[in-house]
């Protein structure tokens, strides 16, 4: 259904329990699913958030202009990604790291063609740095990143197995929507992505799911057709 593929990643997500740093366990589970979804056939790029790290506004909360502190994300991003492409290499898959300011030569300097040929050739892109503008979040620059190089799909990896009514989180009475459109999403004002990401989306239009990644195999379910997560359509 899906072959090829955006995958957003959080940063919380690399720094497995406590979503600090980067955690080599988790860094190697995820590394593996993605490679594992290569093997099968589908082409995966990947834009990582950099939470884990720093992230901008944090630093606004802190006495950082938020132009600065947003550039300290960016930064951010791009160290989890040099840490995510060496574990995915370790799989014995070509990856590649772009950026998106120059950063020769530690990251390429993203292009789309440059992307897609990674893709094409049976590697994985991994685009970091966000928009390369402040102001702008990874969910933005995941949406943007997958209209660029035509993903069927932006695939949004959470801690949740979907989109809900209210958070599950502290809401037990939540449930869980198996598929909507943009237009419910914005009505119910459900927080899939930041409002820009989503307006990129519904305008392509790109197709979202969310869901658990950090359950094992649910990437590669997903990749083959299985109901997994919530789909967000036109």
């Amino acid at each position: 259904m899906y072959k090829r593929v955006l995958l957003k990643l959080s940063g919380e997500s690399l720094g497995g329990p406590s979503g600090k740093g980067i955690d080599e366990t988790s860094l190697v589970r995820y590394a593996h699913e993605i490679v594992e979804a290569v093997k099968a056939g589908h082409q995966v790029a990947v834009v990582n958030g950099g939470g884990n790290i720093f992230r901008g506004l944090q630093g606004v909360g802190k006495g950082f202009e938020r132009v600065t502190g947003d550039r300290m994300g960016m930064l951010a991003t791009v160290i989890n990604s040099i840490g995510l492409a060496m574990a995915i290499r370790d799989e014995g898959v070509k990856a590649e790291v772009f950026t998106a300011t120059p950063m020769e030569p530690m990251a390429r300097y993203y292009t789309r063609e440059a992307a897609i040929k990674v893709l094409e050739e049976g590697g994985v892109a991994l685009i970091a740095g966000g928009t390369g503008n402040p102001y702008f979040t990874t969910d933005s620059g995941a949406a943007l990143r997958a209209m660029e190089i035509n993903a069927d799909a932006l695939l949004k990896g959470t801690r949740v197995d979907g989109v809900y009514t209210a958070d599950p989180e502290k809401d037990p009475t939540a449930t869980r929507y198996e598929e909507l459109t943009f237009s419910k999403a914005l009505a119910d004002k459900l927080k899939v992505m930041d409002m820009t990401a989503f307006a990129l989306c519904e305008q392509g239009p790109m197709p979202i799911i969310v869901f658990n990644v950090e359950q094992d195999g649910n990437l590669a379910r997903l990749l083959a057709g299985e109901k997994v997560g919530t789909l967000v359509h036109a």
